[in-house]
């Protein structure tokens, strides 16, 4: 090996050698970075829903896997049913005072402490589901709601939707706004205080209580979400009517509700991740609804559920009441008013934009199906 040779061994040896101690000392001072900008969390979550609505309340499930595998398990949030923790009525509550670190609700079910609260997921004659998440997402929404979330201690992401609910189940069939009077019907929430206005007499009734309540009598009539998650309950057999549509919920947001100084707490990472699994979630469970209430829908229909729609007086007459009680908040309640000014503004030209291609499309569609030709 002549000198040269040598000496250029010895220069790349030497070179070779510091190039591995840096990569070393790189890879030594790599890992407690990382694990200082990715660390370990272990949150609890309450769920408003019994794990047997398995699409409703498997929105929690859906988070919790997506939020562990983009985080290599660092990052760990455990559901928990309505009633394990606490009750389902109390999910947003415990999310406040930071019983739980997050939880998985309906924002309407907290109504009674400000109407405003209904805003974030729906009210009667609002928004489509389409609709509502194009508000959310692009209109402000989230932000907007989460300006009022900040006042009860919660930051608030949408984490599913039903899509357009239906009207319910009831003993008797309704030709009239005079068949409603008197009705006792399990219909929650908002909702109650506008049937209110036609003489309904709304029902707070838990989910295992219906069926029975609606065998003896006990209640006229129930909604509950639609097709799929009725099915399971047999309301059929008891309330033989099945009304649509749920005027109420035409697009209800399902949200995750964050505890507000834990989610603030997190690094910034964690918080993008939230937000993106939480728009998967929302997505997800629309999703799985709509491929799954057709066929359920036809099952009912087969086993005797009486398919019927609101009469157009009914409907006209519900949503008259529903702008006196909007007309009220808007006088008297501030936040309601600046929310629902938004919304109402984005609806009127999203009913106007409807009429055009989609409208058309589906009507032409759904019309080639009722002549069988699909």
């Amino acid at each position: 090996m002549t000198n040269k040779s040598k000496l250029d061994r010895r220069r790349f040896l030497t070179q070779a050698t510091i190039g591995g101690a840096s990569a070393a000392a790189a890879s030594t001072l790599a890992a407690p970075a990382i694990a200082q900008e990715s660390p370990t969390v272990n949150w609890r979550l309450t769920s408003s829903f019994p794990k047997s609505l398995d699409t409703i309340y498997g929105g929690a499930d859906v988070l919790s896997r997506m939020v562990s595998e983009a985080t290599e398990g660092k990052f760990t949030i455990q559901p928990f049913a309505a009633g394990e923790i606490v009750p389902g009525l109390q999910a947003a509550d415990a999310a406040s005072d930071g019983t739980v670190d997050c939880a998985h609700t309906v924002a309407y079910y907290y109504w009674g402490k400000d109407p405003t609260w209904a805003l974030g997921a729906t009210v009667p004659f609002s928004l489509s589901a389409r609709a509502q998440n194009a508000w959310h997402y692009h209109g402000g929404g989230i932000d907007l709601f989460n300006e009022f979330m900040a006042t009860q201690n919660i930051v608030a992401y949408p984490g599913g939707n039903t899509g357009v609910q239906m009207g319910g189940w009831y003993r008797k069939e309704i030709n009239s706004v005079e068949d409603l009077r008197g009705l006792k019907v399990r219909l929650g929430g908002f909702a109650g205080a506008v049937c209110e206005k036609l003489g309904v007499v709304p029902q707070q009734l838990a989910g295992g209580d219906v069926y029975p309540a609606l065998e003896k009598g006990t209640i006229d009539g129930a909604e509950w979400v639609g097709p799929y998650d009725d099915q399971k309950l047999g309301f059929a057999k008891v309330a033989p009517y099945y009304y649509y549509p749920g005027w109420w919920e035409g697009g209800p947001t399902v949200h995750f509700m964050f505890n507000k100084e834990r989610f603030d707490a997190l690094p910034a990472h964690y918080q993008s991740l939230l937000r993106t699994c939480c728009q998967a979630t929302d997505a997800d469970m629309l999703q799985e609804y709509d491929w799954k209430n057709p066929t359920a829908l036809k099952e009912l229909v087969a086993g005797g559920a009486q398919l019927r729609p609101f009469p157009p007086e009914v409907m006209e007459a519900f949503y008259q009441a529903a702008n006196e009680v909007y007309a009220e908040l808007d006088a008297n309640n501030e936040n309601w008013n600046k929310i629902w000014s938004s919304i109402k503004a984005f609806r009127s030209d999203w009913y106007l934009y409807n009429q055009t291609a989609e409208y058309t499309y589906d009507t032409f569609m759904m019309i080639q199906q009722r002549n069988g030709t699909l």
